[in-house]
């Protein structure tokens, strides 16, 4: 099909091609935009943490009063949980995936060395850490009951020290990338080393403090943790069970001594935090899908509405080109070049408008570069939004006698 006449015909109807090139692009500058911020949330609401989050459960005691002897209420606790039915394993640490407290400390290579090598999330739990929370230790072993100190005495006494530190693949390959991090010393709490023991794949930090490159970049040190400055967390057999298996262990908590407040708020899976923690994640990706099909929806009512005047505006040629000869089928095919010609143009504008967006959200919201490859995205998805939009119009053009069509002009 020759473009000439396509061409003559736009450019005797320049304001209205304008307005739907101007839509189209407006269109493709904003849905790659918003695919690529879709797809953003939904890989940071996707993000493993390491953590068996299925069959792990959490809750919390709180004291009425200061409590002298902490750690022995604490190991009593722990014993009651690991005899409630369906429990397979339980312990307790200062922090836990998606709670609202992220302790953090830095790292430093050697005791003299001025200022740090990185600054790591920091799990402090006992020997059963590992096991309880479902972690894959893949090079290395676990703490010893012997390496395992009573933290709050030493945070009371002031000489917090963990002889052994197990790190996450993510902080050892940052702090030792010839891989040789096993058997290596670290400072972390005070002046005297912890030598690496072991390395887990992965358990990332409690919240996104920090940068995403970052959010992997945890240690777990040795210690037991007094009840009132921890969360409890409970290994279940079977997920189908959690919540019964939460309970129990709730009412466990509670014999366990009356000056004590379990929270039953506070007594909640895993799986339950994830999902509130990223909930706000959900609803922008939600509304971004909104937005982006409520102005596809739009952009093809206008080409719709802009085909059908154009097709009631051009009946004495399309009736004049019938008369000649012209089949339906090249009737058809007119105007959905005429509209890919307008969308490619408005296509092009678009990516640039694109471009431009994602430069503004860069320097406002710190987002990261747009990705090229979401263009040609947001290009198909337009080019078959217009000849889908087209299609009716065009068909209705088709169908005109070309008798008829000559005496409506």
């Amino acid at each position: 099909m020759e473009l000439r006449p396509i061409l003559s015909t736009l450019s005797r109807h320049k304001t209205a091609a304008a307005l739907i090139v101007f839509e189209i692009a407006l269109s493709c500058a904003i849905v790659c935009n918003a695919l690529f911020l879709i797809a953003g949330r939904l890989e940071r609401i996707d993000r493993p943490t390491g953590v068996d989050e299925q069959h792990v459960v959490t809750l919390q005691a709180r004291g009425l009063a200061t409590d002298t002897s902490a750690d022995a209420v604490t190991q009593t606790d722990l014993a009651a949980l690991r005899a409630v039915p369906g429990v397979a394993n339980a312990t307790i640490s200062v922090q836990v995936p998606f709670g609202n407290s992220n302790w953090n400390s830095s790292v430093r290579m050697t005791p003299d060395q001025r200022g740090e090598t990185m600054n790591a999330s920091n799990y402090i739990g006992d020997e059963h850490f590992i096991d309880t929370m479902g972690l894959e230790l893949v090079a290395g072993r676990n703490f010893t009951r012997d390496e395992v100190g009573d933290f709050g005495r030493m945070r009371a006494e002031g000489a917090v020290h963990f002889p052994a530190v197990i790190l996450t693949r993510a902080t050892a390959e940052r702090l030792f990338p010839a891989g040789d991090a096993l058997g290596k010393p670290l400072y972390i709490w005070g002046e005297e080393p912890s030598r690496v023991i072991g390395i887990v794949e992965r358990l990332v930090k409690p919240n996104d403090s920090g940068s995403a490159a970052s959010y992997g970049e945890s240690v777990l040190l040795p210690g037991r943790v007094p009840y009132s400055s921890g969360s409890y967390l409970v290994r279940v057999n079977d997920p189908a069970q959690r919540d019964a298996v939460l309970e129990q262990a709730r009412e466990a908590l509670i014999a366990q001594g009356p000056t004590r407040i379990v929270d039953a708020e506070q007594a909640r899976t895993l799986e339950s935090m994830r999902d509130r923690y990223y909930r706000q994640d959900r609803a922008m990706a939600w509304m971004l899908v909104a937005v982006s099909v409520a102005l596809l929806v739009v952009t093809a009512l206008g080409i719709v509405g802009l085909a059908s005047f154009w097709v009631q505006q051009r009946s004495r040629q399309i009736g004049i080109r019938r008369a000649l000869g012209a089949t339906r089928g090249q009737i058809l095919r007119y105007f959905q070049t005429e509209n890919f010609l307008l969308a490619t143009i408005g296509i092009v504008i678009g990516m640039l408008l694109a471009y431009a967006l994602n430069q503004l959200l860069m320097q406002r919201y710190e987002l990261p570069r747009l990705p090229l490859f979401y263009l040609p995205i947001g290009a198909v998805v337009l080019w078959l939004l217009g000849q889908v939009a087209v299609y009716g119009p065009a068909r209705r053009a088709a169908l005109v006698p070309p008798a008829v069509a000559t005496r409506g002009a």
